[in-house]
This record gives structure tokens, sequence and C-alpha cells, in this order.
């Protein structure tokens, strides 16, 4: 499916759903195929029927030079029929099963989340092998799949949400695939041939990147030979190198890009830390109380309740496989707006330097450990959130060990992480509108 650039392309796993206050409950097989494969498995025989996550490391980052939009037009192809099937065809027969196959693509990876019930599995999965095997790229279906994917180009161009978070993307990630929407641009995408799109298929869907989950009415023998069968048409290696990591290039400062609109949108970042680092977690408990948090957050109380500058701001730490930020966003009117950034940058050294109340982190953590027990909620929640925990190393045993590292968290803790990477002077502000009583500063 095609979709448009929201913001930084990032897997954001930062929250991983986990279904559990009683984590354990949840027992995660990590299996190995027939061919060679390894797969993680939640066995689930209450309802008849499967779900299985595919995930291919590098995703849109795998576009060839020159050929940015490349693997986005492939992905939404790859539903457009194959084999002896045109597209109405293939939809025909996915839907005679009661299947579902979708296809996705961001700057992490191409993913593909399949639904199929256990008396015609077999069946579902030859049409999902047939799919990444044997795309046709009808020309027909090229032509109407790059009108939609033009469309995409051309209403991002006149968003000021997604100008203001290309041009953020475009300075924080210099010549890494971050920094350019996974769309293209219209000269990009109009060039792309039926060759482009082969090749597209060949760089990123191999059995060398592939990461594999299933949740479900299957056993761990029956998944092995599922996956052997869906992925065996692939070739064992991808013909392109999966991409380096990005390296941050923001600087502090203000860009005001001209807009004519009564309201100035703003998009904001800084460097982040991987989910690697030890503060991680007290990082990510900061920035609930910070921004992530909602009408409870710091920057909600002072830039709207107490001064109503702004419907909503919010911020969050975006980790993706190649490179992380902390970052937010936030819409104000015109001559409000200048006041508005003002408090963010206020608010970020005030956390930096005071820390945080006992009460803003008890209730912080109560939110954060409570909430992550209600998402786990569903078989293909389940298999998506395990394929996404492999796509950037988690270990299985995360689902159990999240919430006690977040309970773990202290004043402290939080304040050091604060004092370490909170610092306003290194915000790049992108504000899109006409802005008054701001300006642009290098």
């Amino acid at each position: 499916m095609i979709r448009a650039l929201a913001a930084l392309a990032f897997v954001a796993l930062a929250a991983l759903p986990a279904s559990l206050q009683q984590a354990r409950a949840i027992e995660i097989q990590q299996i190995t195929s027939p061919g060679g494969i390894t797969a993680w498995l939640v066995e689930d025989h209450s309802i008849p029927f499967t779900a299985l996550s595919l995930m291919f490391r590098g995703g849109a980052s795998l576009d060839a030079p020159g050929k940015r939009g490349q693997i986005s037009l492939m992905t939404a192809l790859l539903e457009e029929g194959s084999g002896q099937m045109d597209s109405v065809q293939y939809a025909e027969a996915v839907e005679g099963l009661g299947a579902q196959n979708r296809f996705d693509v961001g700057d992490d990876a191409l993913t593909v989340n399949a639904r199929m019930l256990t008396e015609n599995r077999d069946e579902a999965a030859e049409l999902l092998r047939q799919a990444l095997a044997e795309p046709r790229f009808d020309p027909d279906a090229v032509e109407r799949v790059r009108a939609q994917l033009q469309a995409v180009i051309r209403a991002e161009a006149t968003d000021p949400n997604a100008i203001a978070s290309k041009e953020l993307a475009r300075q924080a990630w210099g010549e890494h695939p971050y920094a350019s929407s996974i769309n293209g641009t219209a000269e990009s995408v109009a060039a792309l041939s039926r060759d482009d799109l082969i090749a597209a298929k060949d760089r990123v869907l191999a059995r060398d990147r592939v990461v594999v989950a299933a949740a479900g009415d299957i056993s761990a023998e029956e998944l092995g030979r599922l996956i052997d069968k869906v992925l065996g048409g692939l070739p064992e290696q991808g013909s392109a190198p999966l991409p380096d990591k990005a390296r941050l290039q923001l600087t502090g400062g203000v860009t005001v890009i001209d807009w004519d609109s009564p309201q100035t949108v703003v998009s904001f970042a800084q460097p982040g830390l991987p989910m690697s680092d030890p503060d991680y977690f007290a990082a990510y408990v900061a920035d609930h109380i910070l921004g992530g948090g909602g009408f409870s957050s710091r920057l909600m109380d002072e830039i709207r309740e107490k001064r109503g500058l702004t419907y909503g701001v919010r911020t969050g730490l975006a980790n993706g496989v190649y490179g992380e930020t902390w970052q937010g966003g936030m819409a104000s009117a015109n001559d409000k707006v200048a006041e508005a950034v003002g408090l963010i940058r206020q608010e970020w050294d005030r956390f930096a330097q005071g820390g945080v109340t006992e009460k803003e982190l008890a209730d912080a953590k109560t939110y954060l450990t409570g909430e992550y027990a209600l998402r786990f909620d569903g078989n293909g929640k389940i298999a998506g959130i395990l394929a996404g925990m492999q796509l950037i190393g988690l270990p299985a045993d995360y689902v159990n060990t999240r919430n006690g590292k977040i309970e773990a968290v202290t004043a402290a803790d939080v304040q050091r992480v604060a004092k370490r990477l909170l610092h306003a002077g290194q915000i790049r502000f992108v504000l899109v509108g006409r802005p008054e009583g701001i300006d642009a500063t290098n």
C-alpha cells in the first residue's frame, strides 16, 4: 500500500505493546525451518487462523541511486497480480479463501502481514508465495499505481506538515535515504520502468534479510514448512547491500519556509539515543513527562492549557534501525508561534536543570506500564510486534522485562539523562507558515 511520509520514517518500537500484566503467560518459541529460516511463534489454538508477519530489512532505503520511489512503487504492485493471475483474479482468489495479504514499506523494512484460515492455510500460503516471487508488473497496473503514487507526491507538496517533516529530515540525514520521502519525486517516479521494478524486488525481497513471526493456530513444525513454502521462491541474497548507519547532521536553529496560512506548522528535533543505550528507559520516561504524555505533559500544560497557544504539542523518541532523534511538533497562529517556540526552549532547559517530581515520575510509570498491557490484543498485532522486535535486535524476553525496566527508573536517572541530552540550543525548528517575531537562523 502507498502511504505518504508523515514524519521521519522510523520503525517506532520504543513502546512495543505486549499483552501483559502477566507477560510470562505468553510463550515465544524460537524455531528454525527445515530450510534454515528462523522465526518466532506464539501458538494460540483458540481461533482457527494464523497471522504471519514478514519484515525484509532495508525497505525503501534500498532504492537504487537516482531511483527514489522505486521500492515504494514495487511494493504497492505486489498485490496487483502474480503468476497467471491479473490483479482482479488475484484479489478474488485471496478473498475467496478468507485470507488477507497486506504489503507496506518504510525506510527500515518492507513489511508483509498475512492472515490465513487453518482450513485453507496451504492455499493461502501459495498465493502469498506467488505474490512475493512472481509479481507480474502488468503495464496497466503499473500505470494505475504510478498515478496513485504521483497523487500522493502532489498532496505532500501542498501539505505544510509534510513539508516541515521533509525539510527536517533533509537537514537531519544528509545523503542517507532517511533524508528523503520513500515516495520519491514526480520526476523519479515518472522515470521508473518495469525493469526498475524487477530490480527493486531483487534488492529487498531475499531470504538473507527477512525476519519472520507468527501467532495463532499453527504448530512449530507447521510454521517451519509454511515459511519454507512462502519464501522458497526468493533468492538467497538481496542484490543490494543493507544501508549504513545514518549520521545525524542536525544543528540548532530555525528554518522558516514561507507558506500562505493563518497558522504555522512546527516540526523540531535534536539528537536522540539508541535503545541499546543504558539511559534509554530513563529518556523514555523523561519524554513522557516532557511532551509525550498528551495532556499530562509539561509542554501541553504550559503551551496549551495555561496560554492557549496551540491545540496540541507532542514529543517522542524516534528510533529507527539506522538512526534516532528526539523530535516533536505542533501548530500555532502566526502571531503566537514565536512565544510557543520560546516556551519549548524554556521547558527543554528547565527540565534538564530541575529534573522531575516524584509524583510526575510515579504517574508516568503507572501510565507507561499500564497501557503496555492493553495493546497486545490479537494475533495480528502479536506477530507484527515479534517481527519488529527481531528487526531492531530486541531479545525475545523483552515482553517480560520491559515494564520492569521502566519501574526501575528513578528521578535521579531522569535528571541525569535530561542533563546529558536536553539542550535547547541544539534543537532545529522548521516552521512552515508566515510566523511573526521569529527569524530564520543558521
